[in-house]
């Protein structure tokens, strides 16, 4: 791993500061914005790694584990093994979780759902998602995505911060601090959550997710709030007006600022800053959560439930809003993909939430010619096995958790069109061709906004961190 100080070359010209001592120093000078862009401008100098292709991500989260095998990894062969017991030789001894470690036996259930191909590159896709089928000469689906969980909560905290392990900065929280904010009005990592129809006893999230870990609290992800306030306490209380209020943040500004060049505690600074940013916000947040103003036929595009506030269509159109203001990372959690039992019902139902905002928010943005500079990542944790959980009819069945291969869909910037990585083996059980791992995905995303993931590193604890961990290559066959 290369030195993130070695690597920068603000330090062969001794001009390099830590950001603890930059805020030291700068206090009595320069002004806090001013300073966020000195500090975004050296972070983009030492890790740029390529020619930025994307400016801003928008990753559409699907919690709880999207089914590979009923979506997007179509087996017809395996029609012919409904009821048979998979293979020990396709198992092959791999473990697996304690919700059927105890079954007698593990059938193999076909899906129920008819699969077509879609769009020039013929892409096959189930038919619960046609819209997002519509979507397939726009995207590169990888069929061999990969894991080392076979649990959720390790899962995601894997997928989401390079690491099972809680305490490590999420992805966006990394993108704001090795790239900073494209707008001083609105924080650089904002996360919006939905409840999915089909399962509404999914499992939970947790703030950690988007959170910023060891980093600078700066770069903790904003969640925006569906029911009253977006942000708790936005509003002035009775009796402060907006110049009273003012009045208040330079007084306590100042006490800060002393407290700052006394101790260099960056998180005092980082106090400073989040004041302000709450001040601005004040202005900005209301006006970007008014959609009023949209079209219907925009409202159309999005589904019938783009209107209802906190539903995944909603969300989809308030972060095609973010991105338009210059949210640099939003990222969409939709809860109620773990099908246990009663896949078909349960999986059509979360299809409905999530497939017409899903391509609508891609072909709005394309429109708006944004998706040329704008990164949509669509995926969850991990798959589902395809030996049933529970009791198997012939319009039933369960899946199990299952990390050995999944997939996942990216389209935008930097992103080839059309296009398919990777192969599994006949039950959609272990990849044959092309795998990529989490943190190749990681390293893909962060490549795609112009930065080498092994050089955005941050020290901690006497070692140098990074997003990737020690690991990481970037897929080449998605790029353009």
């Amino acid at each position: 791993m290369i030195d993130h100080l070695q690597a920068n070359p603000l330090v062969e010209r001794g001009l390099l500061l830590t950001r603890r001592q930059l805020f030291g120093r700068g206090a009595t000078g320069i002004g806090l914005a001013a300073l966020s862009d000195v500090m975004a401008t050296a972070g983009q100098s030492a890790i740029a790694a390529a020619p930025v292709k994307a400016k801003r991500v928008v990753y559409l989260f699907q919690s709880g584990a999207p089914s590979h095998i009923d979506l997007f990894d179509y087996k017809p062969q395996l029609a012919s093994q409904f009821d048979k017991d998979l293979p020990d030789s396709i198992r092959n001894g791999q473990r697996i979780t304690g919700m059927t470690s105890g079954q007698t036996r593990f059938p193999c259930a076909p899906t129920t759902f008819n699969f077509k191909q879609y769009g020039k590159s013929g892409i096959w896709m189930s038919e619960v998602i046609p819209h997002i089928g519509g979507l397939a000469d726009r995207m590169t689906l990888i069929r061999s995505m990969h894991t080392e969980a076979i649990n959720h909560d390790p899962a995601i905290t894997f997928i989401q911060t390079g690491s099972q392990q809680p305490g490590r900065p999420s992805i966006g929280a990394w993108m704001s601090y090795g790239l900073g904010s494209m707008n001083k009005d609105l924080p650089g990592y904002i996360v919006l959550i939905s409840q999915g129809t089909g399962n509404p006893n999914d499992q939970p999230l947790f703030g950690r997710l988007w959170g910023p870990g060891f980093l600078p609290s700066v770069h903790q992800g904003v969640k925006l709030r569906s029911v009253g306030d977006p942000v708790l306490y936005l509003k002035n209380p009775p009796g402060i007006d907006a110049s009273t209020r003012r009045q208040m943040l330079d007084t306590i500004a100042a006490t800060n600022r002393v407290t700052a060049s006394t101790y260099q505690d960056p998180e005092v600074d980082t106090r400073i800053s989040q004041y302000e940013m709450a001040f601005r916000m004040q202005s900005s947040v209301p006006d970007l959560m008014d959609i009023s103003k949209e079209s219907e036929s925009t409202f159309a595009s999005y589904g019938p439930d783009a209107k209802k506030p906190g539903t995944f269509a909603a969300n989809c159109l308030l972060a095609r809003r973010l991105l338009e203001k210059g949210v640099r990372f939003v990222q969409l959690f939709h809860r109620g993909w773990d099908q246990h039992g009663n896949l078909p019902t349960q999986l059509r139902g979360q299809a409905r939430d999530t497939d017409q905002a899903s391509a609508a928010l891609v072909n709005d943005l394309a429109q708006r010619g944004l998706l040329d500079d704008t990164l949509v990542v669509w995926g969850g944790e991990f798959g589902r096995t395809v030996y049933c959980q529970g009791a198997l009819t012939t319009e039933n069945y369960g899946r199990d958790h299952h990390g050995r291969c999944f997939s996942l869909w990216m389209a935008g910037a930097g992103v080839r069109g059309g296009n398919v990585i990777g192969e599994t083996d006949d039950f959609c059980y272990n990849i044959t061709k092309d795998p990529v791992h989490i943190h190749d995905l990681n390293a893909t995303i962060l490549h795609l906004m112009g930065v080498d993931h092994t050089r955005l590193t941050y020290r901690y604890q006497g070692r140098d961190f990074r997003l990737t961990d020690v690991e990481g290559n970037v897929v080449r066959k998605l790029l353009t």
